[in-house]
């Protein structure tokens, strides 16, 4: 009895029951209550140990989580380490937007004309019309997403104000996300006023926008049919069938690249997020993210 007693540790809990694991020296064991086995765990465990190996060889910092959406199966790795969030922080942005135009505060039709201090370097093509050019809100949402148009949104940054996003950040739950400087600002990135977010935070906000409560249905709805029309799709989509269905957001910058997203599958959905940081460079970078989702996907095959 005191070795059995000793040998299982509850460490999390999963759909049905609780995971446990033994103390070294005893086999890993799922203890599910009057339900049976989930027939993705043998996959997961495997899937697992084969990413958990891939990390060994990375030159960098990265931080994941992948979510079963039906079962709750959940692997985290450095989930909760802050990152530079990149273009990561125009999901959130995104949503604060419909949020204000629910309110009233905005409106999606409204046309706000781009200046040439609007113009800002990097992703998109929006900086490569004339000065004074008309663009509803509405595209500019998409362009910032669907491009990662850093002067759409850099407009928008400005049309909703530093406050207003800080405190729909919060509201969304995002403790860890902040957005200080606008895109392509590496002055300000220089004197160490940076944008942080983590892979929970985004796993968390996607996890919303996919069940419906991302302030509400309506505006998760909206923001996961622009997420599925993303057309940066050298990370998480790279090595999956082009029929697959995946609704994203990248985010690549000086020493970080990330990406977060769902996959959807016939056999279920998942969620991925996983950010880089390190000196290791964008191509390893954006293979070792595609690799790894890859590996999520073949659970599902």
């Amino acid at each position: 009895m005191k070795n059995a007693a000793a040998a299982i540790v509850v460490f999390s809990v999963l759909t049905g029951g609780a995971l446990v694991r033994p103390l070294p020296g005893f086999s890993l064991q799922y203890v599910i209550p009057g339900a049976a086995v989930n027939p993705l765990q043998p996959k997961w465990q495997a899937m697992e140990r084969d990413i958990l190996r891939s990390l060994r060889d990375f030159r960098g910092d990265l931080g994941l989580v992948v979510k079963d959406l039906s079962s709750g199966l959940t692997m985290v790795h450095d989930a909760d380490k802050p990152f530079p969030s990149a273009s990561m922080v125009k999901l959130p942005v995104m949503v604060a937007c419909f949020k204000a135009a629910e309110e009233g505060r905005i409106s999606v039709n409204e046309l706000i004309k781009m200046t040439m201090a609007d113009k800002a370097r990097g992703s998109g093509s929006l900086r490569a019309e004339p000065s004074g050019t008309p663009v509803t809100v509405e595209k500019l949402i998409e362009l910032m997403i669907t491009s990662s148009d850093n002067t759409a949104a850099n407009m928008l940054i400005d049309l909703l104000g530093y406050d207003y996003l800080g405190m729909t950040f919060k509201e969304l739950g995002m403790e860890h996300t902040n957005l200080s400087r606008k895109m392509m600002d590496f002055r300000s990135r220089r004197n160490g006023i940076e944008n942080y977010t983590t892979p929970r935070d985004m796993a968390d906000l996607l996890e919303k926008i996919y069940r419906g409560t991302c302030v509400n249905a309506d505006i998760s709805a909206r923001g996961l049919e622009i997420l599925k029309a993303q057309r940066v799709n050298d990370r998480i989509p790279r090595y999956l069938p082009r029929k697959v269905v995946v609704a994203h957001k990248t985010g690549l910058e000086n020493k970080v690249c990330h990406d977060a997203g769902i996959i959807f599958t016939p056999k279920g959905d998942v969620l991925v997020s996983i950010f880089t940081e390190g000196d290791t460079g964008s191509i390893i970078a954006k293979r070792m993210i595609a690799r790894i989702a890859a590996r999520v996907y073949n659970v599902y095959k």
